[in-house]
């Protein structure tokens, strides 16, 4: 039943980018909520908060406050944080990178690699250059890159239903 709720939002979420009723910011932190259903971290069974932290787009922080802060996350609850820096993005299990601040992508690459922390960006050749899940448009559809290795090489385990609508590299 979750993947069917899940392709449908995503075949809702992913039509042509251009001509879209809602706007960007909500379609990518949608299908952000939606990814990590279908990702798995270690000691996920832990209390506390699950942490997706943003930097870069305002308008993607402020929906996914207002629309998941405080929300259940199976024994965790979600906490939605506006980063201010790379060294921040440690203590998230979720980043998400918008298209302002791709240029410190470098630097937030680094200081998560070894760490378990789904990155997800929006910009051109961040997938090949270390992002988990990058957003990329193509034919003017809203699909989305998995680097299987750098999602492995952070302990973070994908279903083959995310995958399987993945351009995996």
């Amino acid at each position: 039943m979750k993947t069917i709720i899940f392709l449908c939002l995503f075949a809702f979420t992913a039509g042509s980018v251009y001509g879209q009723e809602r706007p960007p910011h909500e379609i990518h932190a949608a299908m952000l909520y939606n990814f990590i259903k279908y990702v798995q971290w270690p000691n996920e069974g832990d209390g506390g908060d699950f942490v997706v932290g943003v930097i870069g787009d305002d308008n993607v922080f402020n929906t996914l406050k207002q629309w998941y802060d405080g929300k259940p996350k199976g024994s965790k609850k979600y906490a939605i944080r506006k980063l201010g820096s790379a060294a921040e993005a440690t203590e998230c299990q979720v980043v998400y990178v918008g298209k302002s601040k791709n240029k410190d992508f470098e630097s937030i690459r680094t200081s998560t690699t070894g760490k378990s922390v789904l990155t997800i960006t929006d910009g051109n050749g961040l997938g090949q250059k270390g992002s988990c899940i990058n957003f990329k448009v193509v034919d003017g559809k809203l699909k989305f890159e998995l680097n299987q290795g750098v999602v492995s090489g952070s302990n973070l385990k994908v279903s083959s239903q995310l995958s399987s609508m993945a351009i995996l590299i």
